[in-house]
């Protein structure tokens, strides 16, 4: 009996040997890997590998008020602090978010360190840019990093998630700047790069216009940008590019030439098929006598719009039967006149027209009948209705 109790001692003495070799010594401060056992709205139960199982409050799991059931499941491994050994009912008290405190300091280094990208919401517009939050973490995303575009109103960020990459990381002053800017130039770059190896002269792409010159519009096609000159915005005479385009525009524009090695594009937005010039030697006969609208003067002459995209010159000594110094003695900008076409050249886009011309045949179609011979034998016009013509 003697011995049957011995040996019922030394086995409990074992059993409890074995289990305090397998089972982990904590103590308060420590951080160690935990899986959860169970879920419920006020506080997470976990296995910690230790005698007893550990308790995560609800108030412990995070830096916001979560939803614990939405935000764990059960079988996750998670990173907690030993708070108290003992809680005063038998169990182990954690905490998640004082935990992540510390290991966040490390998962932000490596982040850093491997420039990983990652997503985070914004959570409020501060002085300068916007805040995120990692792990417990503050972070500030200045409002020049928030696109390769200047961004003037904030607020419209607030709530929306975005990719970022840690640009300034200082754990001992707790200093964590993201950017998004640099991911959208990394793939504005890889865009222009796949761009310039496929674009071909006449390809056509839909893009944003970005920017107005004096002397045109620059259009964003995807990474890589191109100039509209004024004269390929439209077939008509253009002053500035406002009177056709607005920054914000989207437009489908036509590639009229490029050159790769320095990433120069030149685009057009006027439709080559909409060409009033194709139809012009149809439409405008010589001899035909028309409307039009004094478009430019010159000291030459008067350049006149028969339609939108047409227009001809009248040389100074075309305008009037007398002789003028220059053409506004006689013309002003926007003026109705009639002209006769004098020549069509559409390969040259050359009209060249005469408004005395067009004054003679209006005459000549008020002249009377028995005129009409005397006229082809001589008579000017000025003889049968006593004008002076010098």
């Amino acid at each position: 009996m003697e011995n049957e109790k011995l040996q019922e001692n030394v086995t409990m003495d074992d059993f409890i040997d074995d289990i305090e070799k397998n089972v982990k010594k904590i103590y308060p401060d420590d951080i160690i890997k935990g899986k959860v056992i169970s879920v419920n709205e006020e506080e997470i139960l976990v296995n910690i590998g230790f005698y007893a199982d550990g308790i995560i409050p609800k108030n412990e799991f995070s830096f916001e008020n979560v939803d614990l059931k939405s935000a764990v499941n059960e079988g996750d491994e998670i990173d907690v602090m030993i708070l108290k050994v003992d809680d005063g009912e038998g169990n182990v008290l954690l905490s998640k978010k004082k935990a992540e405190q510390i290991v966040v300091w490390d998962d932000l280094k490596d982040i850093f360190e491997k420039q990983e990208e990652i997503e985070l919401p914004v959570k409020d517009v501060v002085k300068g840019g916007v805040v995120v939050n990692f792990k417990g973490v503050r972070g500030f995303i200045p409002a020049s990093q928030l696109s390769v575009d200047y961004v003037s109103d904030l607020k419209p960020y607030v709530g929306t998630s975005i990719k970022l990459r840690l640009i300034e990381f200082d754990k001992d002053n707790k200093k964590v700047i993201f950017s998004h800017k640099v991911i959208e130039q990394e793939e504005r770059q890889r865009q222009r790069e796949k761009l310039l190896q496929t674009i071909e002269k006449g390809q056509k792409f839909s893009g944003k216009v970005v920017r107005l010159a004096r002397f045109g519009a620059f259009v964003d096609l995807g990474g890589v940008q191109g100039l509209i000159h004024n004269s390929d915005l439209s077939w008509k005479k253009v002053k500035h590019p406002s009177d056709i385009v607005k920054e914000g525009d989207v437009v489908d524009v036509y590639v009229i030439d490029f050159k790769k090695e320095e990433g120069k594009i030149a685009l057009g937005l006027k439709d080559v098929n909409d060409d009033p010039w194709k139809k012009a030697s149809e439409q405008y006969k010589v001899g035909n006598v028309v409307m039009g609208k004094v478009s430019r003067l010159a000291g030459f002459g008067a350049f006149v719009e028969l339609e939108s995209g047409i227009e001809g010159l009248v040389h100074i000594s075309e305008i009037s039967e007398k002789r003028i110094s220059k053409p506004d003695d006689e013309l002003e900008f926007g003026q109705e006149v009639k002209v006769k076409i004098l020549s069509v050249d559409s390969s040259s886009r050359k009209l060249s027209l005469s408004m005395k011309e067009a004054l003679a045949e209006a005459a000549r179609a008020n002249i009377p009948e028995e005129y009409k011979e005397e006229q082809e034998i001589g008579t000017t016009l000025g003889d049968l209705f006593n004008i002076n013509l010098d």
